[in-house]
């Protein structure tokens, strides 16, 4: 069901679901937002006018007024979903509002006559009948678009936990859902906003913290947010969810957090390659047709379903034969359609618009970065038509309908931090050996010895990787999927960045080299 094509509460079950499923904001699993949000449909399939409310007010993002939807408050006022427990009110306004929310920055509106704090009988859990308060500890002043800023663990406090609840002073918990942090540069037009920002729209407190994150200036404009300039009014944006493995327990040292506040110099003086990527198209685990080059004078390219072979700005699918097709791969290219529209930004960054009618799956380092996930630990879902506001604690710049996959000035950081730790590793290691450090047969040397093993053995496949992006078109892959690999999938691309490769080759030119060491 299209967004645009509004259930009400005679319809299905499912078919609301699949509705309010396009409007959540992505912080959450797909699996455990449809069961919070399945439970929340039956409990109000007996009370249809509080359903129609709860309908109206997510997909119209509370534009128009809407009464209190409302469930039976339990003993201890929490919730369960999904073998987790929180307060109700917070699950549903995390879910479509703000994912980075904490249980503490919610008040309800003047005219909410079941709110969670007034203590009665049944608790109102209408997303748009709270406003977000922001918390006093959080420094609103580090927040720019031009970095990540604070990390998420720093500023949000994880609702859900398997013990009884505790008071605020108890500290923090470590976080369970996913969170998208601010992320650094951005597209064309400057939104500039002050410190503290008003509303986004009418349907939001002056109070509310719920910013919606805009994209400012060309990739690599100043991003920081000059006091006293004015607030955009938001805009639609594409909704981004995370389909993520188990959540790793300090996803810090993979990713290093930088706020750049100062207009940026050029990464490399070095001319940019004749092509800016080059396109590979797979079904299953075989390669398709020829590579698909697009030249550095064509920073917008069009891959979809149709059958166009004179080539230059689009990538036609449709028009590629198969020998080993099967019946199912078939069916998906179907549904490729209009499918992706891929835009090289400044000096190499990469936006994505999704034009088919059916969601797009990408594997994305940066996406994974934003998310605060170790490197190709996730699978980020496109949807092509669920709008969404989305808060600057948790934007992955999103405009419009486009995403952001790819930032070559972190991806550059990235390579020579990569390249500088395998190569002091394997320094180390080589002392090890000779008996200058502790190794794995003294005591206390195994984990040092192993971990130095690891960053050793990052070579130069591990670094391209950073220099590429997958992308699945309609089948999704990972846990919550029957295909654990994207070569699982029936139709696929995969994108490899040049200047980004180009960069590489320079990165690894420039370091040492270490005298080879004797084969004993």
């Amino acid at each position: 069901m299209s967004v645009s094509s509004t259930p009400t509460s005679n319809d299905a079950c499912l078919s609301i679901v699949h509705s309010l499923m396009c409007h959540r904001q992505g912080g959450e699993s797909e699996s455990f937002s449809k069961r919070a949000i399945e439970s929340l449909v039956k409990k109000l399939k007996e009370k249809k006018d509080e359903l129609d409310s709860l309908i109206t007010a997510i997909t119209t993002n509370g534009a128009h007024p809407s009464k209190c939807v409302t469930i039976q408050r339990t003993l201890d006022g929490r919730l369960q979903v999904a073998g987790r427990k929180g307060f109700p009110h917070v699950i549903y306004t995390r879910l479509w509002r703000w994912p980075d929310l904490h249980k503490n920055e919610l008040k309800h509106v003047k005219y909410c006559q079941f709110a969670f704090d007034l203590k009665c009988d049944n608790v109102c859990v209408n997303p748009y009948h709270y406003e977000r308060v922001v918390s006093p500890s959080i420094d609103l002043s580090v927040l720019t678009l031009g970095g990540p800023g604070p990390s998420v663990d720093a500023l949000v406090k994880d609702e859900f936990d398997a013990q009884p609840s505790h008071s605020a002073a108890d500290g923090g918990h470590s976080i369970q859902t996913i969170q998208h942090t601010a992320s650094s540069s951005a597209p064309h037009d400057a939104f500039n906003s002050p410190a503290l920002l008003p509303p986004a729209d009418s349907t939001s407190s002056a109070s509310s913290s719920a910013f919606t994150s805009m994209a400012a200036g060309p990739a690599n404009a100043p991003s920081s947010w000059p006091r006293g300039s004015s607030f955009p009014p938001s805009i639609p944006n594409q909704n981004v969810h995370l389909q993520h493995h188990p959540p790793l327990p300090h996803t810090g040292q993979y990713w290093s957090v930088h706020n750049e506040l100062a207009l940026q110099p050029p990464i490399s003086t070095h001319p940019a390659p004749d092509y800016w990527c080059s396109i590979a198209y797979f079904e299953m685990d075989i390669q398709v047709g020829e590579t698909f080059k697009v030249p550095s004078n064509c920073p917008v390219v069009t891959v979809d379903g149709y059958v166009d072979p004179s080539g230059g700005d689009r990538f036609c699918l449709g028009q590629l034969s198969n020998v080993h097709r099967t019946e199912a791969i078939e069916r998906a290219r179907l549904h490729i359609g209009k499918g992706v529209q891929l835009e090289c930004k400044g000096e190499g960054d990469v936006w994505v618009h999704c034009l088919s009618d059916h969601a797009v799956f990408v594997q994305s380092y940066y996406l994974d970065r934003e998310a605060g996930r170790a490197p190709g630990d996730a699978v980020h879902k496109i949807y092509p038509s669920a709008y969404i506001k989305t808060s600057v604690f948790i934007s992955i710049r999103i405009l419009v309908n486009v995403t952001a996959v790819f930032d070559l000035r972190q991806c550059h950081r990235q390579m020579q931090q990569q390249a500088a730790t395998a190569q002091a590793a394997a320094a180390a290691q080589a002392a090890a050996v000779a008996g200058n450090i502790p190794g794995p047969g003294s005591v206390g040397g195994i984990a040092p010895a192993i971990s130095l093993s690891a960053a050793a053995g990052i070579g130069v496949d591990d670094l391209r990787r950073l220099c590429i992006l997958r992308m699945s078109f309609v089948k999704g892959w990972g846990p919550d999927y029957p295909r654990q690999s994207i070569k699982e999938t029936p139709c696929w691309i995969e994108i490899h960045l040049h200047r980004a490769l180009q960069l590489l080759d320079e990165v690894l030119h420039t370091m040492p080299v270490a005298d080879p060491q004797p084969l004993d």
